[in-house]
């Protein structure tokens, strides 16, 4: 019988949970959640709704699905009212075809769905919802050349986007560095932040035949604010961010009770790059005020209290090739006054902060040991308490203030995202979802090595059914700064698992978890801690009965990939090596990234130079697989390139012959994320593994040609 994990169209067809929100009166759950469409080449979305409270026996909490299009919606948020907002690209009442993606508003009381914006570059998402006011705080993209009177950018911006587009002009003129993100081309649109009412929102009106009375002019200024062209029933988005440059490009933070002030952390230009500030924006008038600035410090992770008196945010001193700084969490009155350090004891990094519901503390999610738990933080100085224990991660913490709601989603590497509630003992309750969790194939134990340093590296070992001995597949995670934590749609071990293979699954020197002192060993020095803890770790589990020596593989993607690199030029234990938009050439690579100025922050020369694993093309001895995304601007695709080209230079017969393959993706980025490249990606995979440690022989993905 096939399974979701032996059968790769059961697998991509799985319903995936990736997004949440919970009501303002904390009854109500909104998820967002993945489906594959109907030709299975993409995934759709759509929003569902839970109840905040545990399933129960009479039906009441099944799931609801609120949407249905063939756009697909996300970027979910509740107004004060319980309204749900959306962001979604489907066609409005009129039926026609937006330039870019929408806000609509789907009313708490019942009926449809309608649009609340109407731009023409689109709405980018929800940056924040006043819970006390109807000001809904957006980010959109507007061209520079809009200007920056908030009664005329939004008219302005159509006007010049429809004059590019009727003289097909794509041509952008860059400032400042960067040039591009991740997968995509920065400008000639920039983010701003748009504030709009939405108890100015009005039903379109019928047109109303010309008479007498309508024909008279209307009252002087009785329209002054309103867009030229912008529909008549919509409230006009206004601009507080008024010549933004790319400060806002990952702008976050939230929105004050009253809807009358912003909290943000935004970028303050360098000569290469931004650094993060907190600032907050008056929304009536868009004068902005740095509370917290400093060269060489990020102030990241804004959060404000339900009661809008208090701000938390977290403060790091900027890395350099010496070491890593710690992240900081303080607190300060929202003038930016009184500010302390707080969990001044505690040595991890939160990757989310909120305010618990009575104020009275500090939520925060940061990884540790393999986990990420959910930590409580005193306001008063007092000792951090771990809240969750057991082996799964949080994420996307949403609170009600007022109430004792705290829901969010959970997963572990035996189960994806999945809703869950938590109470003020820890005690964590699973909610419904509309995505049942698959039976995996796998059972988890946590492995354990002491290195040569004193140092203790674990990891995850999962194993398939029977007693062994199993072929081991060492995977290498991405980052450095990561944690093999929790389920990934991407890199899912899974699908090797049921195909018969143990799976290691190792935090080496630089993962996260585990304090700053064991991020450093590996500081400057990627080749060094990171890849004798990869050793120690499999010598450790290859020791095990149930573990077959003689059969083994090792891959990685991003950082993983460069260690997958590093390994196959310092060892030939493995008989295959996976290696996925990896990092070959340092010195090529610091320059040509999307962030070069941080590339080249944590590097002095010399690390650059011992650690460059291209040095070592000529000792690689192992089959590799490489596999590059061309639109992968983190790690661009002349790493690939060149790593393929060394390799045939050293190790091409005569006939252009290696055992080593290329998988290229001309239209796929730092992931692969189309459902039938995953496919192939995997099939691919597959293929390589079995040839060179199974030893069948190698069967040619069909989809490939």
């Amino acid at each position: 019988m096939t399974t979701p994990f032996s059968d790769l169209d059961q697998y991509t067809a799985l319903p995936r949970v990736d997004g949440i929100a919970l009501s303002p009166d904390g009854t109500r759950v909104a998820l967002t959640v993945s489906a594959l469409d109907e030709r299975g080449t993409g995934y759709r979305r759509s929003v569902w709704q839970v109840p905040a409270a545990p399933s129960d026996t009479d039906g009441s909490a099944t799931p609801v699905r609120l949407t249905r299009s063939a756009k697909g919606e996300g970027g979910v948020a509740f107004t004060r009212s319980g309204d749900l907002l959306f962001v979604s690209a489907r066609p409005d009442e009129s039926g026609d075809e937006p330039e870019g993606a929408q806000l609509w508003l789907l009313p708490a009381a019942g009926g449809e769905a309608r649009p609340v914006t109407a731009l023409a570059g689109g709405v980018g998402g929800v940056f924040g919802v006043a819970p006390a006011a109807d000001a809904v705080v957006l980010t959109a993209d507007l061209l520079p050349g809009a200007g920056t009177d908030r009664d005329t950018v939004v008219a302005e911006d159509a006007r010049l986007r429809d004059r590019r587009k009727d003289r097909r002009v794509r041509a952008v003129l860059h400032e400042t560095y960067p040039v591009r993100f991740w997968d995509h081309d920065l400008g000639p649109a920039q983010p701003h932040l748009l504030v709009l009412d939405t108890s100015e929102l009005r039903e379109p009106e019928a047109p109303v035949p010309s008479t007498a009375a309508t024909d008279a002019a209307p009252e002087p200024g009785a329209d002054e604010d309103r867009a030229a062209g912008y529909p008549a029933h919509l409230p006009v988005p206004r601009d507080i961010t008024p010549a933004p440059g790319r400060t806002l490009d990952h702008v976050g933070g939230t929105v004050s009770p009253d809807g009358s002030t912003v909290l943000a952390a935004i970028g303050v230009q360098e000569a290469r790059g931004t650094r993060s500030a907190v600032v907050t924006i008056d929304v009536a008038t868009g004068t902005r005020t740095v509370l917290f600035d400093e060269e060489g410090v990020d102030h990241e992770l804004p959060t404000l209290s339900h009661d809008g008196t208090t701000i938390a945010w977290v403060r790091t001193v900027r890395s350099t090739p010496a070491g890593a700084h710690e992240q900081e969490v303080w607190v300060a009155a929202v003038d930016g006054s009184g500010a302390r350090r707080v969990a001044t004891d505690w040595d991890r990094w939160p990757s989310e902060l909120v305010f618990t519901p009575d104020d009275g503390a500090l939520l925060a999610v940061a990884d540790q040991d393999g986990r990420a738990p959910l930590f409580r933080i005193p306001l008063d100085g007092g000792a951090v308490e771990q809240v969750t224990h057991d082996d799964w991660a949080y994420s996307s913490l949403r609170v009600a203030g007022g109430t004792d709601v705290v829901v969010a989603l959970r997963a572990s590497w035996a189960a994806p995202l999945h809703p869950v509630r938590i109470a003020t003992d820890g005690t964590v309750t699973p909610l419904a979802t509309p995505a049942p969790l698959p039976e995996v194939p796998a059972r988890t134990e946590e492995v354990a090595v002491t290195a040569a340093d004193g140092a203790r590296v674990r990891g995850w070992l999962l194993l398939p059914e029977g007693d062994g001995p199993h072929p081991l597949l060492l995977w290498i995670h991405g980052g450095p700064l990561n944690s093999w934590n929790q389920w990934s749609w991407r890199w899912n071990p899974q699908l090797m698992v049921a195909r018969g293979y143990a799976v290691l699954l190792p935090d080496p020197a630089l993962s996260t978890g585990y304090g700053l002192d064991f991020v450093n060993r590996g500081w400057n020095a990627w080749g060094q801690a990171p890849y004798t803890d990869l050793m120690a770790i499999t010598d450790a589990v290859v020791a095990r009965d149930d573990i077959d020596e003689t059969r083994t593989a090792a891959m990685g993607g991003s950082f993983g990939g460069y260690m997958a690199n590093w390994v196959a030029g310092h060892t030939d234990r493995f008989r295959a090596i996976v290696t996925h938009a990896s990092l070959w050439a340092l010195d090529q690579f610091a320059g040509t990234t999307d962030s070069a100025q941080y590339w080249q922050s944590i590097f002095d020369e010399r690390g650059l130079h011992e650690n460059d694993p291209h040095r070592f093309v000529a000792d690689i001895t192992t089959p590799l697989l490489v596999v590059h995304g061309d639109r992968d601007y983190r790690v661009p695709i002349g790493e690939g390139l060149r790593l393929w080209a060394e390799l045939a230079e050293h190790h091409a017969g005569p006939d252009g012959s290696m055992p080593h393959r290329f998988l290229y993706f001309p239209d796929e980025n730092h992931w692969v994320l189309a459902p039938q490249h995953a496919v192939v990606w995997y099939q691919t995979v597959f293929a390589f593994l079995a040839e060179h440690v199974l030893g069948e022989a190698w069967e040619r993905p069909e989809l490939l040609g």
